[in-house]
């Protein structure tokens, strides 16, 4: 076999391996020594004080306060650390790519994953159709409070995924019922908004907007139940949520973050969005099974934008456009995550998302294993954010690296 081979496995260096293995399985040791509880950038509303400020605008105030200094206030404030279920979600589908890679054993996995599971289970939400989750703390934007608990399309999705991780390993029937439930959810209890173009689900059962890549990630998980169960309900809301996010995709290959309904405003943040919707586009191609060009062509024109636009060459993710600092350790996580995904059928996208890796772990690692929030060039917001930073670097480190292996052994078995 010729060594300049589309799947020429040279690009995997050994001690590149290593690096991977070692940073994923001393930051797996760091949080499953935490107890995977953590503070998060939105957990302001978690303090009796912050909490009982009047109004919107206050909390609001006080929340991107929280999001952006580099001074940890949340003991003096009375937040505790917490279980984030989605942060949950990602540490299940962390174990499971640990697993599959042979980087734990199953005594660690049955016992680490039967955990997180109960936890899920004990927080779902409450009163709606099959399975559900949100975020455990209370958070206000612009448009809106949310209690904790009240279930998200994002969050859900993300259980969802992650229960179907834990099947593809355990057989275990309670994970794809869980999974079916979430699908339920999407299909039953959020409200849809239906044009010419397809449907888009809202983001929470509370309200009306409509926001591209909360679609996407629930039209993803509603084609890969589809794929194992056969139900063609499925199949059709993935396929009219995918025909809704295709006819927004922006000239450049972007997406708008959300749009009004009645306005047709636009809300551009060009962020890790973008790789949400395009991980989640590449899952609606792969589990539809439909082949239809038009999905393949606004994936590549899209993953042209999120490389080209939004990434330095040395892998270092930029914030929002045309803002590029400060860089989070969520867009280098989702950067790993998206172009490991698409690497899956170009391994020019996997030699980059192994790019990004090394520059996030050279820049923003620290010693002890964990990772660090933000960077503004040489000074660096040092708080180690649970959801936002660990599960996130988790899940990308062990997806790389077992996308990395898959790569070695399939151009290894054509030698």
């Amino acid at each position: 076999m010729s060594s300049t081979s589309s799947r020429d496995p040279g690009i995997i260096r050994d001690e590149d391996l290593s690096l991977l293995k070692r940073s994923a399985l001393e930051l797996e040791w760091y949080v499953r020594r935490e107890g995977f509880r953590g503070y998060d950038p939105y957990d302001a509303l978690l303090s009796p004080l912050l909490r009982a400020l009047p109004g919107r605008y206050p909390r609001v105030a006080a929340t991107q306060f929280m999001v952006y200094s580099p001074l940890n206030v949340r003991k003096v404030l009375g937040i505790e650390k917490g279980k984030n279920p989605k942060a949950l979600a990602l540490f299940l589908s962390s174990y499971c790519d640990l697993k599959s890679g042979g980087l734990i054993s199953q005594e660690l996995f049955g016992s680490i994953t039967s955990l997180i599971m109960d936890d899920l289970m004990k927080a779902a939400s409450r009163g709606y159709h099959g399975c559900c989750w949100g975020f455990d703390f209370p958070w206000q934007d612009v448009t809106r409070y949310s209690e904790p608990g009240l279930p998200t399309i994002v969050v859900s999705s993300f259980v969802g995924n992650a229960l179907l991780d834990a099947y593809s390993i355990t057989k275990e029937p309670a994970c794809i019922q869980a999974a079916q439930g979430v699908c339920e959810f999407i299909m039953e209890d959020l409200n849809v908004l239906e044009d010419e173009d397809g449907i888009c689900y809202s983001y929470t059962p509370i309200d009306h907007h409509a926001v591209h890549n909360a679609n996407a990630l629930g039209a993803a998980l509603l084609s890969r139940v589809y794929r194992l169960t056969g139900r063609k309900k499925c199949l059709q809301g993935s396929v009219r949520a995918i025909d809704h996010l295709l006819a927004h995709q922006e000239e450049d290959g972007s997406w708008a973050y959300s749009y009004d309904p009645k306005t047709g405003r636009k809300r551009m943040q060009l962020d890790f969005h973008q790789g949400f919707i395009l991980s989640s586009l590449a899952d609606f191609i792969e589990f539809s099974g439909l082949h239809r060009p038009h999905d393949r062509e606004a994936l590549e024109k899209g993953a042209m934008f999120y490389k080209n636009a939004q990434f330095h060459p040395s892998g270092r993710a930029y914030w929002r456009l045309p803002w590029q600092r400060p860089t989070d350790i969520h867009h280098q996580s989702q950067g790993i995550l998206t172009f490991s995904r698409l690497g899956r059928s170009d391994p020019e996208h996997l030699r980059f998302a192994l790019t990004i890796a090394r520059w996030t772990i050279e820049n923003m690692r620290d010693p002890s294993g964990h990772f660090y929030y933000q960077r503004y060039g040489p000074v660096s917001n040092r708080i180690p954010y649970m959801r936002w930073g660990q599960a996130w670097m988790m899940l990308a480190l062990g997806r790389l690296c077992l996308n990395l292996e898959r790569l070695k052994g399939e151009a290894q078995n054509k030698v």
